[in-house]
C-alpha cells in the first residue's frame, strides 16, 4: 500500500520509553491535523501496545521494540508495534477483557482499549518469536 509519509523507531523495552513512543506517534500524527480526541485515543492505544511489550514480551530482560507509523491515503494513520519477545500462546484468549499474565497489578484491558480507540486492530504472535500489533485509525478531515 502506498504511503504519504512514514517513520520507524527502534528502542529498548525500558518503561521510560513508553512515554517517548506515545509522544513520537502524537508528533508524527500532528501533520494530519487530528482532533484532540483522536490524538488522545491514538496516544492511549500506542501506550497500551508498548506497555504490553515492556511487561509481557520481555518480562525478565530488555529487548527491542519496533514502532512504525505511516500515513496512508484516505486520511488513515497506520501503526505497527512489534517485539521479538516471548510471544502469545493464545491471541484470542489474550484479547478477552480482564485476561492478563502480568500479575495482580495488571488490568488485562490493553487489547480491549486498543480495539475500542482504533478503527482496526490485528494481533499476530508466535510463541518464542514475538508479537506484532497492527492498528489503524481513520481520522476526520478538518476543513
Amino acid at each position: 500500500m502506498k504511503f504519504e509519509n512514514y517513520m520507524i523507531l527502534d528502542f529498548p523495552s525500558k518503561s521510560t520509553n513508553e512515554a517517548f513512543a506515545r509522544s513520537a506517534v502524537a508528533c508524527f500524527a500532528a501533520q494530519m491535523d487530528p482532533t484532540l480526541e483522536e490524538l488522545g485515543d491514538i496516544r492511549t492505544a500506542v501506550s497500551e501496545a508498548v506497555t504490553n511489550c515492556i511487561v509481557h514480551a520481555y518480562p525478565d530482560a530488555l529487548g527491542i521494540i519496533t514502532l512504525r507509523c505511516r500515513i496512508l491515503k484516505d486520511h488513515i494513520l497506520d501503526i505497527v508495534i512489534k517485539d521479538r519477545g516471548v510471544g502469545i500462546t493464545d491471541v484470542e484468549q489474550a484479547k478477552k477483557p480482564m485476561f492478563t499474565t502480568g500479575g495482580a497489578d495488571r488490568s488485562g484491558m490493553g487489547f480491549t482499549i486498543m480495539e475500542s480507540f482504533m478503527t482496526s486492530l490485528t494481533i499476530t504472535s508466535e510463541p518464542g518469536k514475538g508479537t506484532r500489533v497492527h492498528m489503524r485509525r481513520k481520522l476526520q478531515r478538518r476543513k
